[in-house]
C-alpha cells in the first residue's frame, strides 16, 4: 500500500479549509484517511499560526515510507525551520470618490433679448 501525507480540502467555497492527513494514495482526495496530523488554514491573518501540525506523527510516518505531497512537504519545512514570512498589514482605507454634478447647459436658460 503506497501512503502519502496530504490534504484534505474541507470548509465551504471561497473559505477553503485544509487538514493534514496520511491517506492511502489511491484513495480521493476527501476520501478517508488512516491518520489526521495537523491543519492548514490560509485564512489566518498570521502566518505562523496558518498550519498546525504534530511533527512526531509526520517524522513516524515518513520513517515507515509514506511520501508527503510537494505542497505538504513545503509546510513540513517551513514548521521545522520556523520561516513564516511577516503578515502585511492591510492598505489604509481611502475616502470614498465624489461625483461632480454636470452644470444646467446654457440652451435651456432663457435668452433675453
Amino acid at each position: 500500500m503506497a501512503v502519502r501525507i496530504r490534504m484534505k480540502k474541507m470548509g465551504r467555497k471561497h473559505r477553503a479549509f485544509f487538514r493534514i492527513c496520511v491517506m492511502d494514495s489511491r484513495v480521493q482526495r476527501d476520501g478517508k484517511a488512516i491518520e489526521e496530523v495537523g491543519f492548514y488554514d490560509p485564512m489566518v491573518h498570521d502566518k505562523s499560526a496558518r498550519v498546525k501540525l504534530n511533527l512526531e506523527r509526520v517524522e513516524y510516518w515518513m520513517s515507515v515510507g509514506a511520501q508527503p505531497s510537494e505542497k505538504v512537504n513545503a509546510l513540513i519545512r517551513k514548521v521545522k525551520q520556523n520561516k513564516f514570512g511577516k503578515a502585511l498589514a492591510p492598505p489604509p482605507m481611502l475616502a470614498p470618490k465624489v461625483k461632480e454634478v454636470a452644470a444646467p447647459a446654457e440652451a435651456e436658460a432663457p435668452a433675453a433679448e
